[in-house]
């Protein structure tokens, strides 16, 4: 859709073309989203890509994952695949939730060579399952605006269904995953009304390598909830703690209903439990 209020596009060299967003300025990075409906209070766009960011980096400590990483090179940076141009990650196996939640989401191979792994975390919509996967593995977003920058667990950046915590002139720079979390073993389970439709609940779990366990719940909820085991749970420990989320964070549209959402988030959770439980020391 073409944005026929649009009257500049700036390509951004530096942390001080932030300054000019807010209002009528909005972040321009792969665009898919942006393009896809009006936005008819908008006259100016920043473009971020030109910024420059390596997709993916790797340090001794974990993975830096840029904002503008497409979601093509964040679901080619599974064990054994290519890592950005000529190097490649060794077998870990937490990164196996990289491909696995850009299948979850309704978009084509094109839009993965254009949607950024930045653009699924800001929308911050309950079936964003980028999101949800870099929420599993415990990930830090790093938080740029014009004048300095500031760090939160991710876990922490979505308040509800399209809202976050970014504030006027601020943008993600990228997410961190740490070392031990790419090092965990993962499971995920999924489930929507249609089997092409949007997903109705999706569950990640990470076991690591320390032999504790989460759980986290995305599509189902309003935001992304992580639940935190000592141990692998048994199945129905998984239910009961699902059972036990706060009735008011599950979401509630066409494409579940809140009680349809709790009750197969359940068992989801069960099934990954079980998953994770079998593997474990």
């Amino acid at each position: 859709m073409d944005l026929d209020t649009v009257t500049e596009v700036v390509t951004a060299t530096g942390r001080g073309d932030l300054a000019q967003l807010g209002g009528s300025c909005a972040v321009l990075a792969g665009g898919t989203f942006l393009y896809s409906e009006p936005h008819d209070h908008l006259d100016r766009l920043v473009d971020i890509t030109t910024l420059g960011w390596p997709a993916l980096v790797e340090y001794p400590d974990g993975l830096e994952v840029a904002a503008t990483c497409t979601l093509a090179e964040f679901a080619g940076a599974a064990p054994g695949r290519e890592l950005g141009a000529a190097r490649r990650l060794p077998g870990l196996p937490g990164t196996d939730l990289f491909a696995a939640s850009c299948r979850a989401l309704l978009a084509s191979h094109k839009i993965w060579r254009t949607a950024t792994v930045g653009g699924n975390v800001c929308l911050s919509l309950p079936a964003g399952a980028v999101l949800g996967a870099l929420v599993a593995l415990d990930a830090t977003a790093l938080l740029w605006r014009a004048d300095g920058e500031r760090r939160i667990p991710l876990r922490d950046f979505v308040l509800g269904p399209g809202v976050n915590v970014l504030t006027p002139g601020e943008v993600l720079r990228s997410v961190f995953v740490p070392q031990a979390s790419l090092f965990s073993r993962t499971a995920m389970r999924r489930i929507a009304l249609a089997p092409q439709g949007r997903s109705g609940s999706v569950v990640m779990g990470r076991l690591a390598p320390d032999g504790t366990c989460a759980l986290t719940v995305t599509g189902a909820t309003v935001r992304p909830v992580v639940l935190r085991f000592p141990a692998p749970p048994t199945g129905s420990a998984a239910r009961a703690a699902v059972d036990a989320i706060a009735p008011m964070l599950w979401f509630d549209d066409p494409h579940g209903a809140p009680d349809w959402r709790a009750h197969v988030t359940g068992l989801l959770a069960a099934e990954v439990a079980e998953e994770l439980g079998a593997g474990a020391p």
